[in-house]
């Protein structure tokens, strides 16, 4: 959704030459036990054509299109993010306004929720309450995990787009993304917006380290530089704003395993640790004619995963690296790969 004229222009490419498959496909039995890694491919916008791919690190076995194999249908438009709870993988697509539950060794839906603008991403504050954000929708959704139901909105003041999701104690802190330049927060007791911070424009990212610092990426405009901004959550104070150069605004920020070392796209992928009082002198992968387009770190091996776009029509291609940089694997998924999501049973 972020680079929507480009989903578009690869929208109407493949529009003048592409083969639909309709009606239901039949259903495969997969067993996916153990640790591996789910590839979000999203797919173009407006072509209901992205997918989930399924990878064993241990085997290098990939498996593509797991979702509509699975369960003999596709999985939708523009699929944006996927977080594990529990027993359950959610996989969140935007432009369908959907939220699959899934079992996350067979694949197969377990559940649904629904009645969502334009989701993003769902964060799980307890065993009985998810905030999920959304790009149209100027509200967080409430949902009982329970029941896939909605409990309640949280209004958001006017912001109309929310991101990524932090929670830190009773807070969870959010993005606004799309035409906007705040960090808000949320107080999960009572479940109201009760503070916000201005930042630079369109801020992409959000994470937060073991530090206790927030992290997010913003994307700068006229006037204004993109930069790296490092945020102490208890106090909400801006503690290093890190400019980058105007054709290179960074995104898709990823801590590694010991939350203390942050990785992010700026035409090259970078890495730096987390208290550090400038920008790297030199790239971690320095550019190589891709289209770097997500970006992924194993939370048990700290090996880095990171995704090409190619051109936004053809199937994308996913590197794999030691934390040292050293190449490991190269796998070929679906259509334009964003995001990753890490089983670790």
């Amino acid at each position: 959704m972020k680079h929507i004229l480009q989903h578009i222009a690869a929208s109407l490419a493949l529009l003048l030459g592409a083969c639909m498959e309709y009606g239901p496909q039949p259903e495969e039995a997969f067993d996916a036990s153990g640790r591996g890694v789910f590839i979000l491919c999203e797919g173009n916008f407006m072509w209901d054509n992205a997918s989930l791919s399924y990878y064993d690190p241990a085997t290098r076995h990939l498996e593509n299109n797991v979702f509509l194999r699975a369960n003999g249908m596709k999985l939708g438009d523009v699929a944006q993010s996927m977080t594990l709870h529990e027993d359950a993988g959610y996989v969140v697509v935007n432009n369908s306004g959907v939220i699959y539950r899934i079992d996350p060794a067979t694949f197969r839906i377990t559940g649904l929720i629904e009645e969502v603008v334009s989701p993003r991403h769902i964060l799980f504050v307890d065993e009985e309450t998810a905030y999920v954000s959304d790009l149209y929708d100027p509200r967080i959704t409430v949902v009982d995990p329970r029941t896939n139901r909605i409990r309640s909105r949280i209004a958001m003041n006017g912001h109309r787009s929310t991101e990524q999701m932090v929670l830190a104690g009773d807070r969870v802190y959010v993005n606004c993304w799309s035409y906007d330049n705040k960090i808000l927060v949320i107080d999960t007791r009572t479940e109201r917006l009760v503070d916000s911070l201005t930042v630079g424009w369109q801020p992409n990212s959000l994470l937060l380290d073991r530090h206790g610092k927030l992290w997010t990426a913003t994307d700068g405009r006229t006037g204004e530089a993109p930069a790296l901004w490092r945020i102490d959550a208890a106090t909400l104070q801006i503690e290093r704003r890190f400019e980058l150069p105007a054709d290179r605004p960074p995104s898709k920020l990823t801590l590694d395993e010991r939350n203390d070392r942050l990785y992010f796209i700026a035409r090259d992928v970078w890495r730096m640790p987390t208290q550090a009082e400038s920008l790297p002198a030199e790239p971690f992968l320095p550019y190589a004619g891709t289209l770097y387009y997500g970006l992924g770190v194993d939370p048990d091996t700290g090996e880095v995963y990171v995704a090409d776009a190619i051109d936004y029509v053809q199937n994308g291609v996913v590197y794999r690296f030691t934390d040292e940089g050293l190449p490991v694997d190269t796998l070929r998924v679906g259509v334009i790969p964003g995001s990753f999501c890490f089983k670790r049973f």
